[in-house]
């Protein structure tokens, strides 16, 4: 135990621009201006957390002091400069964690210390970690020197939140955009440490640490010390799994063939592994949403390249896409993001995952009852208003002298009904001879027939008619009707009568008492003789409306409840006074009860 452990992430920092990983675009600017000796006085960092922000304004600090730096732009790492900056004894550079020291005060000692030139060395570098921790004074403070330092002061502030940083910094500073470091790269980093350490660790065990780590390369190291400590110094894909408590695909892909075979029980039983295995519902909605859109990414070649997936399972992805329909994917998709949403507010969180399980399991039969020849039918939907149908009226001359022609079909309720087959033709008559005469010439309207679908796309309603039949009946609906005097004073008093049979006395006598104005079509007043009578006729009016509605079949009736102007009602004292003023009331009446509330120290919520 005399060797103290380095975790990896300090182990293997960079220690030159050559070996930050994923920040080419960054590092090669900074070495050119090293080279071309064009360095500003001023640098901004910003970007996600463990990216190398840090990292690149230690470099960039310990190249620019190099006695001997090489042609392309790098520190030496053997002149004093260097080897006192990578012992950490270095005068020439000052870091300041600006989450701890953010005040006025710690500003201006940093300000003091930069009139001081470096003893030994071209700059002094101040390096101000989180800078968007600053208070709005402090970076006031900062501002000017900021602007004109002097010539060997150099500064690198570092955020990962580059909007909550003062525009009047931005504006004096070079600013670095850092960007996330690839998986790919992720992978190749943590395979050069492995190595190095002499570790068993399959590749598809580090690209799952690489997907974990969502492009910050610190927590894939940190990952990586973990699991090496957990296995005792073999990485497998297995292992990694357990230690990172994430799902195997292979229960997705289970889950997603027991829905397409709308096999409920076998995709019950498989989640209830799953919960067996401990893993929460969100933690599976949120894998399986994930299984869902590297699907719908490999449905198309162009998409390919999204797909990041551990190495071997490409192929699968893709063969069951290639099985898989596209409408279902979508909307799968949309169910599993809903039900994510939504997961936080249920109560029994089991229960609100297995009904998820359910919609997708007869997802299929949804989607087939919408298909028309393999192409999904829509709802029409009419934006602009719709013209009022009418249907000619046949005159009653002409439906008599149709009903003894043999050939014609009468259309009763718009359904057809033909004549019996073994009914003879009568011989005409004169005086049929003269009706036939009187009417208009007969006009055959042929038997209504289902719209072809050769090229024409059917309605929704026309594929359900097909597959439905008969077997459900098509009742008309009635139309509203308009406000009547008669018929509503009928309304009110069946009204009157259900509240005597509820024992709601007072309200009752109200409603006898009221008085009833028709204003238009659908609108009509109550006029009461007080303001009681108004909250009697106001309590019941929800249900009062449900039945006036039901008897008129028209839900736009509505209606004011007024008072009518007369003697000043003795309103009792509870109704007149609020909250404050009931309290002011008996505090008058009980002096007790102030002085009490003021004693105990007491806030009352009026």
């Amino acid at each position: 135990m005399d060797n103290k452990f380095i975790v990896s992430a300090r182990k293997y920092r960079p220690q030159n621009f050559n070996t930050v990983v994923g920040q080419s675009h960054i590092t090669t600017t900074l070495k050119n201006a090293i080279r071309n000796n064009q360095l500003a006085h001023a640098f901004l960092f910003c970007g996600p957390r463990g990216v190398g922000k840090t990292t690149c304004a230690r470099i960039l600090a310990k190249t620019i002091n190099c006695t001997s730096p090489t042609a392309d732009g790098e520190a030496c790492n053997t002149c004093n400069s260097c080897v006192s900056f990578d012992a950490g004894t270095s005068l020439n550079i000052h870091e300041l964690d600006a989450a701890s020291n953010n005040s006025v005060d710690d500003i201006r000692s940093l300000v003091e210390q930069v009139r001081f030139a470096p003893q030994a060395g071209k700059y002094k570098v101040y390096i101000v970690d989180e800078v968007h921790m600053l208070s709005a004074s402090a970076f006031n403070a900062f501002l000017k020197t900021l602007e004109e330092p002097p010539s060997y002061a150099i500064f690198i502030l570092a955020t990962t939140e580059k909007h909550k940083i003062l525009p009047t910094i931005l504006s004096r500073c070079q600013i670095f955009d850092f960007k996330r470091i690839t998986n790919n790269d992720t992978v190749t980093h943590l395979q050069e440490i492995v190595d190095k350490e002499e570790i068993n660790a399959e590749k598809a065990a580090l690209q799952v640490i690489a997907q974990k780590s969502e492009g910050c390369m610190r927590d894939s190291l940190s990952i990586l010390d973990k699991i090496v400590s957990f296995t005792n110094g073999t990485v497998t894909y297995q292992n990694t799994l357990e230690h990172l408590n994430i799902l195997d695909e292979d229960y997705y892909f289970k889950l997603l063939d027991c829905m397409q075979q709308q096999d409920m029980a076998g995709a019950m039983m498989l989640y209830d592994q799953i919960n067996r295995k401990g893993f929460e519902g969100d933690l599976v909605l949120n894998g399986f949403a994930e299984f869902i859109r590297n699907l719908l990414v490999s449905k198309d070649a162009k998409s390919a390249a999204l797909l990041e997936v551990v190495e071997g399972m490409q192929d699968k992805y893709v063969s069951t896409a290639s099985k898989t329909g596209l409408s279902y994917l979508v909307s799968a998709l949309n169910i599993l993001n809903e039900a994510e949403i939504n997961y936080k507010m249920a109560r029994n969180k089991r229960l609100h995952v297995e009904l998820t399980l359910i919609k997708l399991n007869f997802l299929q039969q949804a989607i087939d009852l919408a298909m028309d020849n393999g192409t999904v039918v829509k709802k029409k939907r009419v934006d602009g208003p719709v013209a009022f149908k009418t249907r000619a009226v046949t005159p009653i001359q002409y439906q008599q002298a149709a009903a003894k022609t043999p050939e014609a079909k009468l259309y009763i309720d718009q359904k057809p009904v033909a004549a019996p087959a073994a009914a003879k033709p009568a011989p005409p008559t004169p005086t049929h001879q003269a009706a036939a005469a009187m009417a208009p010439p007969p006009v055959r309207t042929a038997p209504r027939q289902a719209p072809a679908s050769n090229g024409v796309k059917k309605s929704l309603l026309d594929v359900l008619r097909e597959k439905a039949g008969d077997r459900y009946a098509v009742e008309e609906i009635k139309e509203a009707e308009v406000l009547s005097m008669e018929k509503l004073r009928a309304c009110w008093d069946s009204y009157t009568e259900l509240l005597e049979k509820q024992l709601k006395h007072s309200s009752a006598g109200t409603f006898r008492a009221a008085r009833l104005e028709i204003e238009n079509e659908i609108r009509f007043t109550v006029t009461v003789s007080a303001l009681t009578s108004q909250k009697f006729v106001e309590q019941e009016k929800m249900m009062l409306m449900d039945h006036i509605h039901t008897n008129f079949n028209n839900r736009a009736i509505v209606f004011n409840v007024l008072v009518e102007a007369g003697e000043r009602e003795d309103i009792p004292l509870h109704m007149r006074l609020n909250s404050k003023d009931k309290f002011e009331h008996i505090a008058s009446q009980y002096p007790l009860v102030k002085e009490l509330k003021d004693r105990l120290k007491l806030e009352i919520d009026y």
